[in-house]
């Protein structure tokens, strides 16, 4: 559609939607791009894919071993991805399943030793990538964008620390 077909409709009352100025829109792309930009990291070196980076690092920023739904919902990554995650880097022996003392039918996540070792490896290389992507803001700017996510991330009631996300399984 042309830039006179636009104006047409938009005359006759037909609403129009230009996504590159549509916020979702332009979020949703950043997030996809930011995350292949960052897979470039694990991925070439470890064989990693964004969905088993996302356990690695929510398992990593956690103290104890956590369920499944959890990650699922914290990463907001459908469960089944999850799940096929969760078995690869099992079979890969990152991650294990913890019997829950409480229900024995029930199991918790954690990394082994091999999985922390590779989590750790990874931190300043992705610090580094992070770093990289944000190198065209000034120092004033990456912190107003940082302050600028939080209000979003709080508008939309999301946790924002991983403290926060740590005191509950339910996040």
């Amino acid at each position: 559609m042309d830039a006179g077909s636009r104006q047409e409709n938009a005359s006759k009352g037909s609403p129009t939607l230009d996504l590159f100025r549509f916020v979702p829109f332009r979020l949703n792309r950043l997030a996809a791009e930011v995350s292949a930009a960052l897979s470039t990291e694990y991925h070439a070196r470890y064989g990693l894919d964004i969905p088993e980076w996302r356990v690695l690092a929510t398992l990593g920023f956690r103290d104890d071993a956590c369920s499944a739904q959890y990650i699922a919902h914290c990463t907001r990554t459908h469960k089944s991805t999850i799940s096929r995650a969760v078995t690869a880097l099992m079979t890969r022996q990152l991650v294990e399943r913890v019997e829950n003392e409480d229900d024995r039918r029930e199991f918790a996540l954690r990394m082994t030793r091999k999985g922390k070792a590779l989590y750790h490896e990874l931190i300043p290389l992705l610090k580094r990538k992070e770093q990289d992507i944000l190198s065209c803001l000034s120092a004033q700017e990456r912190k107003d964008f940082e302050r600028l996510l939080g209000k979003i991330e709080k508008g939309l009631d999301l946790v924002q620390t991983s403290e926060e996300a740590s005191k509950t399984e339910a996040y």
